[in-house]
């Protein structure tokens, strides 16, 4: 168990918190460049900060505080310009960098504007999404990752803004053992209680767990039931990226979980995929769609047919902000407890001034970054690929699944024809 004083440090995200100046340091998602084609001005909060993202007349994106500098109207309601954003209040304009660029009200010699800013922060694109980089400078560089950049790829982007604290969230990826009860048994057991068929086959024991360091963050093992060390659950594993983002596939189809704080208890979870079937073609795709991925059901109840269902389910019991005061770690809770005391070494490297783990200075010099993944390959029919396909997270939402599902079972068919 924590102590409360530990626990509030670890779950405060405003601005001037430890923990916030520790994210702050690394390039957020805020938003699908797919959100910001039929609407040019949209609110953003994340890391407890109002914020406002605008796309100007010539295709660039600002990011600046929502509350204008003047009299504090809403710049949400804010007119794009080629330039800039415009208050609909007084028609002070400001720039992507939060400049003052206008007071039409002012005097014409008047250096008032000069004296003014709106607090902004730098937004890039990549792969579909808009990242901020809300931190002190310089500017780190975005992470080239290789699901964002890899070529002949299909992508999505799912959404949830889920009420609770993001470190609960986090937490639950360094805790393997949950996926042969949460994903396994229980899941096993909705299936039952709904009469279809058991099918999820992940219920194995754990034999064993490991964590590794890397550049760029966390590398997470596991052995379980009819396994060794050989295969590749342990040899390869899977990362955390630090602080918040966790990498998952197989086999062609792969995906980010990237958990952004909207403040202390609300978080925004990219459910970012991108999928690689081998041996087809694959179409150019003109725009990456952008699509909620909701928690609960048309009734108000909690979706638990579904692994992301079942994890948010964990995630929301476990009430806004879980009290670490009460919970009671096992053996089998080391991977949180080494993820916490990781992020007590980082913020006190943020609090030395010196970079934390992963923040990146200089580009990769072939343009991307490739992260380790486990791939767990071998053949099935096409129809069963296509189906496995279809159950994969998010695809239930997802407005091009049939279309993934398809090229999939057509890589299937050309492999089995070799």
């Amino acid at each position: 168990m924590l102590k409360a004083d530990i626990n509030k440090r670890l779950t405060s995200v405003g601005p001037g918190t430890p923990m916030g100046n520790l994210l702050r340091c690394y390039w957020q998602p805020i938003a699908a460049v797919e959100d910001m084609r039929s609407r040019s001005v949209r609110r953003v909060r994340v890391l407890g900060e109002n914020l406002v993202l605008f796309k100007d007349g010539g295709g660039g994106y600002g990011l600046i505080a929502e509350r204008c500098p003047h009299r504090g109207a809403s710049l949400a309601y804010g007119i794009p310009e080629p330039d800039g954003l415009r208050c609909p209040y007084h028609g002070w304009k400001f720039s992507a960098s939060g400049a003052c660029l206008e007071q039409p009200a002012e005097p014409e010699d008047s250096t008032f504007r000069e004296r003014i800013t709106a607090r902004a922060y730098p937004v890039r694109e990549l792969g579909g999404l808009l990242f901020a980089y809300m931190g002190l400078d310089p500017v780190p560089v975005l992470p080239p990752f290789d699901l964002y950049v890899w070529p002949d790829s299909i992508r999505q982007v799912g959404w949830t803004l889920l009420p609770v604290n993001w470190l609960q969230i986090m937490e639950n990826s360094l805790d393997p053992v949950h996926l042969e009860w949460l994903h396994g048994y229980f899941g096993d057991y909705v299936f039952a209680q709904k009469g279809e068929p058991v099918t999820s086959g992940i219920a194995q024991r754990h034999l064993r767990i490991g964590f590794d360091l890397f550049e760029y963050g966390v590398i997470k093992r596991r052995v379980v039931e009819g396994r060794t060390e050989d295969d590749e659950e342990w040899r390869v594993g899977h990362p955390v990226v630090f602080p918040n983002i966790l990498r998952v596939g197989r086999a062609g189809v792969y995906g980010f979980q990237i958990r952004v704080p909207v403040d202390d208890t609300h978080t925004m979870i990219w459910w970012y995929s991108c999928f690689r079937p081998q041996g087809v073609e694959i179409p150019q795709q003109e725009s990456i769609p952008v699509f909620e991925v909701p928690y609960k059901d048309a009734d108000g109840e909690l979706i638990l047919d579904t692994v992301e269902g079942q994890d948010m389910m964990a995630w929301v019991t476990q009430g806004d902000i879980f009290d670490r005061t009460d919970e009671h770690l096992g053996t089998s809770d080391k991977g949180v407890i080494m993820y916490r005391q990781l992020l007590q070494s980082e913020m006190a490297k943020v609090e030395d001034g010196k970079d934390p783990l992963g923040v990146l200075r200089e580009p990769p010099a072939d343009g991307i970054v490739e992260l380790p993944q486990e791939e767990h390959l071998y053949y099935r029919s096409a129809e069963s690929v296509r189906q496995d396909v279809l159950r994969g997270p998010t695809m239930r939402y997802s407005p091009i699944s049939e279309q993934i599902a398809d090229l999939f079972a057509l890589a299937a068919e050309q492999t089995a024809d070799r």
